[in-house]
C-alpha cells in the first residue's frame, strides 16, 4: 500500500485557550486571533495537493477546517471520532479550578494515569487513544498515497506524535502543540510516521502552546 500523507492541524485559538479553560467536548468557537490563525494556516497550505479534509465536528476545530477546505474547493467531512478528549467534570473548569476543587482526580490526571477517566462521563487515555488511533487509520486508509488534512484538538495531535515516535502514554510532554501549528506524517498499514512537527512559520507571533488547555 502506498503511504498516505498526512497534515495534522490543531484549531485555531479561543477564549478557553487563553484562560486556561478544559474545552473537551464542549463547543466552543473560535476568537478573532484564532479566526486568523485559521486564515493564515489556510494560506499556507494552498499550494498544497490536498485530497480531502476530515474534521472534528466541535466547532473549533470545524471553523479552522472550513478556512483551509475553501483554498481548496473542498468540503470538510466530519469526524466525531477526531474531537478532543472527554474531560467529564473537568470540562469548563480551569487548571486552578480542577486543582482546588478535585485534588485526588487532579493528581491522576496530572501524572498521566493511562486508566482515570474523570468523573461525569470523562475518557480515559485509553479510551481516547484507541478512539483517536482507528479513526486515523480508517481515514488514511481510505487515501493511499494521497495527501490528507485532519484538522483536531490538542490532545489529539499528542496522541499522534506518541504513535509516531513509539512515546507511551505516560512519558512527559517534550513536544509543542501550538494552535494553527502545521504536523506533517506518513501512514502506512505498519502505522504512523513523523515528517515534521510544530510548523509556526506562518504565524508572526507564536501560538499557545496545549498546556494552555484542550
Amino acid at each position: 500500500m502506498d503511504a498516505t500523507r498526512i497534515i495534522a492541524v490543531r484549531h485555531g485559538e479561543t477564549a478557553w485557550n487563553v484562560d486556561t479553560r478544559l474545552q473537551g467536548h464542549l463547543d466552543i468557537e473560535l476568537n478573532d486571533r484564532g479566526l486568523w490563525q485559521a486564515g493564515r494556516v489556510a494560506e499556507a497550505l494552498a499550494g498544497e495537493p490536498v485530497a480531502a479534509i476530515y474534521s472534528s465536528d466541535l466547532a473549533r476545530a470545524w471553523q479552522t477546517a472550513q478556512a483551509i477546505a475553501q483554498r481548496h474547493a473542498l468540503t470538510v467531512q466530519p469526524e466525531p471520532r477526531l474531537r478532543e478528549r472527554a474531560f467529564g467534570h473537568f470540562e469548563g473548569r480551569t487548571f486552578g479550578d480542577i486543582e482546588r476543587e478535585l485534588p485526588e482526580q487532579a493528581e491522576r490526571w496530572r501524572r498521566r494515569d493511562p486508566e482515570f477517566a474523570p468523573a461525569g462521563g470523562g475518557e480515559s487515555l485509553l479510551q481516547f487513544r484507541a478512539r483517536v488511533t482507528a479513526a486515523v487509520a480508517h481515514l488514511a486508509g481510505q487515501h493511499p498515497g494521497e495527501l490528507l488534512v485532519l484538522v483536531a484538538h490538542g490532545g489529539v495531535m499528542d496522541l499522534l506524535y506518541r504513535a509516531a515516535t513509539g512515546q507511551e502514554l505516560q512519558a512527559p510532554r517534550t513536544w509543542m502543540l501550538g494552535n494553527a501549528h502545521i504536523n506533517r506524517m506518513l501512514w502506512t498499514g505498519q502505522g504512523l510516521t513523523l515528517v515534521g512537527w510544530a510548523d509556526d512559520s506562518h504565524l508572526d507571533d507564536g501560538a499557545l502552546d496545549e498546556a494552555a488547555a484542550a
